[in-house]
């Protein structure tokens, strides 16, 4: 015996994608498998330097290659996805989960073998990542939702900060960061200590009295807690500018999406709220989204202009990657999981997912709970256990 491996027979599955590809992702190097008819070497190994992608790229080009998949690895895929698309491939980003439970999978090699036999076999499923503007538009939002994660830790510090020197303005005030509680921690910053003076920068909307202010605004003062406030006020108000740096990006990034040729029709609706809610762009987002669907999203309960525009950044304006509302829901994670096995149903908990359209969503589920709608009618009683109507059930069900 030689030793060799006998050649593998094609089991009779039709071929799907004959020039597909694969690319087995990983931090230091990718590993790139092809058709074994298309080279020599069909598995090859490549660094991660941006060299070695377009090395990747020259490569699959010379052996025909059109298609490509990649599991979703960390961050590691993005750049050779994004060079990839750029080269005019169509590159599928595949979820773990969908192949990792093949036997035989020993190392990287056989790996993308693997993913490229899958590919091929057309047994891969494409997770959705939106293209063009829509994709810079969620990178902004997210870089936006990262500052804003990263202020509210500073808030804390403040608050911590006057708490140690007993001032309980945070008692007394509702927000720290509206316009009563800054105007006290800057002039606190800047020298001031009498709390008569403290308490008249109070807002005349504050529901606390001037001299529920002053007393809470008796402290101890120490140089050390001091310190800590300037610090940590100094850095919430980096991060709040580099939040309207970021406004300044995604206002141009929804211009770029207006198209003049498709104006909406009708002007746009009244607002159901007048009420500039915390944390909202610095730019008219609403008027902004109208201009680009022709639709006006906040007129649905729940959903208000930023949470609107946070999830077409998710979703895109471009919804035909779900043929229906069932594959939409079964996208975002919110539709049962039937486990059925021999007539009898074992779960149907909803699947473990960090969606974030499907969180937004949740939120707005919340939010419309507490109103006097019809909404708010058809969720309230799933809060309660009691399901009315049979499309009550599972639709507000928490993942395990």
């Amino acid at each position: 015996m030689t030793g060799r491996k006998k050649p593998h027979k094609q089991d009779g599955m039709a071929l799907i994608h004959p020039h597909a590809a694969a690319i087995d992702i990983g931090s230091r190097m990718h590993v790139a498998a092809v058709a074994p008819d298309r080279n020599a070497m069909p598995v090859r190994t490549f660094g991660t330097f941006t060299e070695d992608l377009y090395r990747i790229a020259d490569w699959f080009e010379e052996c025909g290659v059109t298609t490509v998949a990649m599991e979703s690895t960390g961050v590691y895929w993005i750049p050779a996805f994004e060079i990839l698309e750029e080269r005019g491939f169509d590159v599928i980003l595949v979820n773990a989960r969908d192949a990792r439970h093949v036997p035989g999978r020993k190392t990287d090699v056989s790996d993308a073998q693997w993913l490229q036999r899958l590919h091929a076999y057309g047994l891969l499923r494409g997770s959705f990542r939106p293209h063009g503007e829509i994709t810079a538009l969620r990178a902004y939002l997210r870089q936006r939702e990262r500052l804003l994660d990263y202020a509210a830790s500073h808030i804390q510090h403040m608050q911590k900060a006057l708490t140690l020197m007993n001032f309980q303005i945070h008692h007394v005030v509702s927000d720290i960061t509206g316009m009563t509680g800054m105007r006290i921690v800057r002039a606190i910053v800047e020298g001031e200590r009498d709390p008569a003076v403290l308490a008249q920068f109070r807002d005349a909307r504050c529901r606390a009295s001037v001299d529920t202010i002053r007393q809470a605004l008796i402290g101890n003062v120490r140089d050390e807690h001091i310190f800590a406030l300037t610090q940590a006020l100094d850095l919430y108000d980096l991060y709040q500018a580099k939040v309207v740096d970021c406004d300044r990006r995604i206002e141009a990034v929804l211009a770029s999406l207006e198209r003049p040729d498709a104006q909406p029709a009708a002007s746009l609706p009244k607002p159901r709220h007048h009420t500039r809610p915390p944390n909202a762009p610095a730019f008219d987002a609403r008027e902004a989204l109208y201009a680009i669907l022709g639709v006006d999203l906040t007129q649905i309960h729940g959903i208000g202009p930023y949470l609107a525009l946070k999830l077409v950044g998710e979703c895109g304006t471009d919804l035909s990657a779900w043929p229906t509302a069932k594959h939409f829901t079964s996208w975002l994670s919110l539709a049962p999981s039937n486990k059925i096995s021999g007539g009898k149903i074992l779960s149907s908990k909803t699947r473990r997912s960090n969606n974030r359209a499907a969180s937004l969503l949740r939120l707005a589920a919340i939010t419309v709970g507490r109103t006097e709608t019809a909404l708010g009618a058809f969720y309230r009683p799933c809060l309660s256990g009691y399901y009315p109507h049979p499309q009550h059930v599972g639709c507000c069900q928490a993942p395990e």
